[in-house]
């Protein structure tokens, strides 16, 4: 046994006397003694477990949570993981200018795109000057507005004055495309999990 658990040791037995000595001076019947004992025992035991499984149990309460509401994901360091949904896709919530936002994050999109709600919602201004962009979407061809979003955020990633398309034709889709994907430091599929490294 080592100097630390000798002094743990000692330090438990002093405490555990303490707490009997205070029972006994107080003249209780020995029943009432060993129930109020038991009593401290176990909150001495759940103390003691809670500390020794910290991190454990952090880890688990975050899978928790990932479970209840996967578009959350879960942020682990700078990294944030995202769960495959029932559909096949990774799905994310986050804000364009503080306004919440669903998107689906899609690496077969070159841009990321904003429905005309969450644009008019977030103050952000279509480029109504000129040409819009032609964009071929699995409905078909699509003329959409360039926009400019001031604070883009998803989990711990943000950006700024980031570049974006807009048009009627996306109903409520948002999607975050290729310019978000290649503007991290990583990402990649794992299992059934999406990660992204800022």
């Amino acid at each position: 046994m080592s100097g630390d658990q000798t002094a743990n040791l000692i330090y438990l037995l002093l405490l555990l006397m303490l707490v009997g000595s205070s029972l006994t001076l107080r003249r209780l019947p020995l029943a009432r003694v060993l129930k109020i004992a038991a009593i401290w025992i176990a909150i001495f035991g759940i103390l003691f477990v809670a500390i020794a499984f910290f991190d454990d149990l952090r880890t688990g309460a975050k899978r928790l949570m990932l479970a209840v509401d996967p578009e959350a994901g879960m942020v682990a360091g700078e990294t944030l993981r995202i769960p495959m949904s029932a559909d096949g896709h990774f799905w994310i919530r986050g804000s364009v200018n503080g306004v919440e936002a669903r998107f689906l994050i899609d690496s077969g999109a070159t841009t990321t795109a904003l429905s005309n709600d969450v644009a008019r919602s977030a103050g952000v201004p279509l480029d109504e000057s000129g040409f819009g962009a032609a964009i071929q979407t699995a409905s078909g061809m699509v003329m959409a507005r360039r926009v400019r979003i001031d604070h883009l955020k998803v989990g711990p990633i943000a950006r700024n004055d980031f570049a974006a398309i807009s048009a009627p034709e996306f109903g409520d889709m948002n999607v975050l495309g290729m310019n978000f994907l290649s503007s991290l430091s990583g990402w990649g599929v794992e299992g059934r999990t999406l990660v992204l490294t800022p």
